[in-house]
């Protein structure tokens, strides 16, 4: 027998599936986008989403790190939810003042992020919450961020991974094996 909330889990997951499209060949030739933007478009998407990753996540946490742009989408609800700060991750020149980057190898190219040299105090908690886990690239970059501010990276919580193409392996070879997808494909 399935409890209710082992059933609003189920329709919230299944919810989630259903709304995620492939766009294929974007944003290069041979490219599968999970396209998140009817999730978000839909009220309950939206909230299966955001219930389901804070559901996935660990109470004892200072900050949610967020990255530029999907997982700003995510990472402030959570962190409100969860009674903790945000602290977004952007892409070069968006943040005023000192800042700390690093770039990574993405699917289709390369990118940098940055996060205020001052944003994250060493010891601090940390969560990481992003949409999509694919090579692991933009988490891994990430966590290196988190790392050079001396933060204590206690969980990587995703909405979708991508099982295919390897970001797991290539974060727990980084010693990043807490993590959690709430739906995998």
């Amino acid at each position: 027998m399935t409890s209710p909330a082992q059933s609003s889990t189920t329709g919230n997951r299944g919810l989630i599936a259903e709304l995620i499209r492939d766009v294929p060949d974007f944003p290069k030739p041979g490219i599968v986008f999970k396209d998140i933007t009817p999730l978000l478009a839909r009220p309950s998407g939206l909230a299966a989403a955001v219930t389901e990753l804070v559901a996935d996540s660990p109470r004892d946490i200072d900050l949610v790190v967020g990255m530029e742009a999907r997982g700003f989408i995510f990472g402030a609800p959570i962190a409100l939810a969860l009674g903790a700060g945000f602290v977004p991750v952007r892409k070069p020149g968006k943040l005023p003042g000192e800042t700390v980057s690093e770039t990574f190898a993405l699917e289709y190219g390369s990118e940098t992020l940055s996060v205020h040299a001052d944003a994250i105090a060493p010891g601090s908690r940390v969560l990481i919450v992003d949409d999509i886990l694919a090579t692991g690239g933009t988490i891994a970059a990430t966590a290196k961020l988190l790392n050079s501010l001396g933060a204590d990276l206690v969980h990587v919580a995703v909405l979708l991974e991508i099982a295919g193409l390897g970001g797991r392996e290539r974060l727990a070879e980084q010693g990043l094996a807490d993590f959690s997808a709430v739906i995998t494909g």
